[in-house]
């Protein structure tokens, strides 16, 4: 059968890939392809514009940089780290690389990091084994965070600079729509475009789901592990963007208080702080505005998409509710043991009073406590419920009003992340979604226990490839209704169950839905 190019020629220019080999052979892959001009200089704090056309043939055999964050956090393998920049707007492309008699299903992927941290170029989301795997073209996309991405500092614009709101889900929104206009060009369908995610990629999805600019972008969506209630309102996003301004102007700052009582800062003070060339001086205050936040409001994270009545005129949650999510199918769901990673990783106890510190009514706050005992593993499973699992329930009985909805539970845990005290833990079904435990960074998760890893692998890409295709997972996983809510358990064997944990979601159902269960 003939071979697609690795040269292919995009809207602004010849881009030339390379053909996979050993573990990846049978692919092409594309890295670090610009989807918007770089966002320096007069384009920081604003909407991506569209990219610059080039000459000659690009290389695109290498990944790009990374947007910017802690070095700590852009590991690529042991001891090498992906080089950052501003410049970071890019996306890597895996195909088979056999041509196909007809164009293949697309599907984008919005990569995780609480809205902080993260790269295309990690290792765990190399499309190349699912795009072999299911016959679809995967894209990965990088996208700015952190004070780059989702501060909304409009109180500080002028006629002569102004400032946009939600700018990395613009980029995403943006990543989207160069999809649109170039994927054909690598056999892919623009029309049959899956929009999938992890953590803070999944919280994204469930924006874009609720973003009404994004609409016809994409035709089905998948959630992993999504946070619903990450997002920022307005009034809390201009506290957020007054204090990081005020930490710029002194970095020894140490306000803890939400209450502003400090005479407004000149905007066009603001506006030299924020153009500082050393994006350096941005990072660092925006970790200070990460510690602000955790002291003055409850452990909030100040960086996710806000609620600014443009781009995202309402949250995810409250989107769903009414019923005004985009209405394609959505695949959505959670891992058993979420919380788990985080008390590991960090060696930290969530505080069981702090998680339900957002419960204002106290007969439910007391209702919810009491499906949870007072162990390490109690206040773990809270901690978990109350970021991802309970508000992506909430979300998925709203969306399964107006499109089909499959919600699932990732249980599926190797020996080794259970002898490690991880378990089903969150990002594991990463490894299962690309394939992973085929290439080195997986390969020691599944010591000895490669048989079931292998049917897990191919039963989940087999899933999302389905859903990619046709806007369903097939192999006998039901539609979620409100009415029975059947929940695939994905492990070895899969298994279906009607609404596991009825309790703990009734007594959650209470904080997202107060008008019945």
């Amino acid at each position: 059968m003939a071979l697609l190019d690795t040269k292919v020629t995009t809207v602004n220019g010849v881009v030339g890939g390379a053909r996979g080999k050993r573990l990846r052979r049978g692919t092409i892959s594309w890295r670090g392809i610009p989807f918007a001009a770089p966002p320096v200089a007069h384009r920081r704090f604003r909407a991506p514009e569209p990219v610059h056309d080039w000459p000659g043939v690009r290389d695109c055999t290498k990944p790009a940089k990374a947007a910017i964050q802690e070095k700590r956090f852009t590991a690529v393998a042991p001891g090498k780290f992906a080089p950052m920049a501003e410049d970071c707007l890019t996306l890597n492309v895996f195909s088979p690389e056999v041509e196909s008699s007809r164009p293949r299903p697309v599907m984008v992927f919005i990569h995780g990091g609480a809205f902080i941290l993260g790269t295309a170029a990690t290792p765990l989301y190399d499309g190349a084994f699912l795009a072999r795997a299911q016959d679809v073209v995967v894209v990965t996309i990088q996208y700015r965070f952190g004070p780059f991405g989702f501060l909304d500092l409009s109180q500080f614009a002028t006629d002569d600079r102004p400032f946009d709101t939600n700018a990395g889900l613009r980029d995403q929104i943006a990543a989207l729509r160069w999809v649109q206009d170039n994927i054909a060009a690598f056999g892919g369908d623009p029309d049959n475009v899956t929009v999938f995610g992890e953590s803070a990629g999944g919280s994204s999805v469930l924006a874009l789901l609720s973003a009404p600019e994004a609409s016809g972008l994409f035709h089905h969506a998948i959630a992993q592990s999504p946070a619903p209630e990450l997002v920022v309102e307005h009034d809390a996003a201009t506290v957020y963007a007054d204090e990081f301004v005020r930490i710029l102007r002194d970095p020894q700052r140490r306000n803890t208080s939400m209450e502003r009582t400090e005479d407004p800062i000149d905007p066009a003070e603001a506006q030299r702080l924020l153009t500082t060339p050393n994006p350096a001086l941005l990072l660092e205050a925006g970790n200070r505005l990460m510690r602000f936040a955790t002291k003055s409001s409850g452990g909030a994270i100040p960086f996710a998409p806000v609620v600014d009545g443009d781009v995202l005129p309402r949250s995810p949650l409250a989107a769903a509710a009414e019923g005004l999510t985009v209405p394609v199918p959505l695949v959505i769901g959670s891992n058993k043991d979420e919380g788990k990673l985080f008390a590991k990783l960090w060696n930290v106890l969530p505080d069981s009073e702090r998680m339900l510190m957002r419960v204002e009514d106290e007969e439910v706050r007391r209702e919810i406590a009491s499906q949870y005992g007072n162990g390490d593993r109690d206040r773990i499973r809270l901690a978990g419920d109350s970021i991802f699992w309970a508000p992506m329930t909430a979300f998925a009985d709203g969306h399964s009003k107006v499109a089909p909805t499959y919600v699932y539970r990732y249980d599926y845990r190797t020996k080794v992340l259970d002898a490690t005290g991880f378990g089903a833990t969150h990002a594991t079904e990463l490894f299962t979604v690309f394939g992973a435990y085929r290439a080195p960074m997986g390969a020691g998760l599944a010591i000895a226990d490669w048989p079931g890893t292998r049917r897990v692998t191919e039963n989940v890409q087999g899933r999302w490839g389905a859903f990619a295709r046709t806007g369903d997972p097939g192999l006998g996983w039901p539609v979620y209704t409100t009415d029975e809510r059947k929940v695939l358990v994905i492990n070895d064997p899969d298994r279906v169950v009607a609404d596991p944990d009825t309790l703990r979601r009734q007594a959650w159902y209470r904080v997202h839905a107060p008008s019945g269960a």
